[in-house]
């Protein structure tokens, strides 16, 4: 797909999501989004002006998977004992993969506490994120690639030190062409429900 009929496809698309009737949020959402599919599809770094800068770029996943099926490239991330830097960083990990299916898990501590005494709901959010991103790469062909275009979270329960082990499982909902849907749903060792999310994700060939 030649990238001007991708850009129509991202404005096309990012405005949809956007679910607002100001243009100039939809056009920013249309811009980053953009921004996101340069960088994946050419290799170079986009900056905020526009400008191009030539950056080899090698993702994890294709590194321990070059010319995989994106279920078979995260089960070899998975069996590699590698992990992208968010989740060092947070101390997470992907746990289990099937077709439409993630499941990511990490156990929260004070290191990811918010001014206010609980965990940060960013750690949430990565986890979420990371459960619904994953669970759309397992369903991609291996010439397809894909980015988030919008993530909505929801807030239960708040967590801290005691809550203790928790798990992000993400489902795929529905996939065509050019979009994903997808759902995660955060939850600690007892079952209770502490963040969910649901996710829009562009599919493009590489």
């Amino acid at each position: 797909m030649r990238r001007n009929e991708m850009a129509s496809i991202i404005m096309t698309m990012g405005c949809a999501v956007a679910g607002s009737t100001a243009h100039s949020s939809c056009d920013e959402r249309v811009r980053l989004a953009k921004m996101s599919f340069l960088e994946l599809s050419s290799g170079d770094q986009v900056s905020d002006e526009g400008q191009h800068k030539s950056k080899p770029r090698a993702g994890l996943a294709d590194e321990v998977g070059a010319g995989l099926t994106g279920l078979a490239q995260l089960r070899a991330l998975i069996a590699s004992g590698r992990r992208p830097g968010i989740l060092i960083t947070l101390d997470l990990q992907l746990i289990e993969v099937e077709p439409g299916k993630a499941v990511f898990a990490g156990t929260p501590g004070e290191a990811a506490y918010n001014p206010i005494g609980v965990v940060h709901g960013g750690y949430a959010a990565t986890l979420l994120d990371s459960a619904c991103g994953c669970a759309v790469h397992s369903r991609l062909s291996e010439s397809q690639a894909y980015t988030t275009l919008e993530l909505k979270i929801a807030y239960h329960k708040a967590m801290t030190v005691e809550t203790g082990p928790v798990r992000a499982e993400g489902r795929v909902l529905s996939m065509g062409r050019r979009a994903a849907f997808a759902e995660a749903k955060l939850t600690d060792a007892s079952g209770r429900l502490h963040a969910s999310a649901t996710s829009t994700l562009l599919i493009f060939e590489r």
